[in-house]
């Protein structure tokens, strides 16, 4: 499949799937000019491939007399190679896309799409100079932009006598849990969520509290 292939999205070996990673926290933009040619970078957090296309049409359309909109994209944990693509947008071959997408997995982010919109100056860098060129755009926004955290929530419904819901509700702290809704019949059900890394260890917690006598539901 060729790198500049801007509608199909390549895929590789499966990365191992990461409950919580960091992801771009919101829309990013960064500037950095070599040689007078100007390279604006523009990262997005995406969920999919599909997102990561609307994204990418919508900085063409931003910059349609920009001389290039080179991107990649990646869709999961950092580092992850399932579901990537990416576009060198008429610059030499393997020059923008693919060095965009390395630093991409190389920053620790997961779940990142990110444009870089080239203007040129009138000096040609060179193919080592665009790849270092469009790998230090990638590098400078993943460095400065606000980072949030990709959580995946599972929903419990935990049933408990009376007795034991505030003793209950003492312990979910230590394990990010929250509590979304209580019904109150004959006993205490307490709807919770809490990231997905935490329910083992909840679990068995809950089974201590309640001596095995709770019930507790995904």
């Amino acid at each position: 499949m060729p790198d500049s292939d801007p509608n199909v999205p390549q895929t590789a070996k499966k990365a191992s799937i990461a409950p919580r990673y960091p992801i771009p926290a919101a829309r990013f933009r960064s500037e950095t000019e070599v040689e007078r040619s100007k390279f604006i970078t523009t990262v997005q957090a995406v969920t999919s491939p599909e997102e990561a296309r609307l994204f990418i049409a919508e900085i063409k359309g931003e910059f349609p007399d920009a001389n290039h909109n080179c991107w990649a994209y990646l869709v999961g944990p950092p580092g992850s190679s399932d579901q990537v693509g990416l576009s060198d947008d008429g610059e030499p071959h393997g020059t923008a896309g693919r060095p965009m997408l390395t630093a991409l997995q190389h920053s620790g982010l997961g779940d990142a799409a990110v444009v870089v919109t080239r203007y040129f100056g009138g000096i040609k860098l060179g193919k080592g100079g665009m790849v270092k060129a469009y790998t230090a755009a990638v590098q400078t926004a993943v460095e400065q932009l606000p980072r949030a955290e990709r959580i995946t929530w599972v929903e419990l419904k935990a049933s408990v006598d009376y007795s034991l819901k505030t003793l209950l509700e003492r312990q979910l702290a230590e394990f990010e849990a929250e509590v979304i809704g209580i019904d109150y019949g004959q006993q205490v059900i307490c709807h919770l969520r809490l990231p997905e890394e935490q329910v083992e260890m909840f679990r068995k917690m809950f089974t201590n509290l309640t001596s095995g006598k709770g019930q507790l539901e995904e």
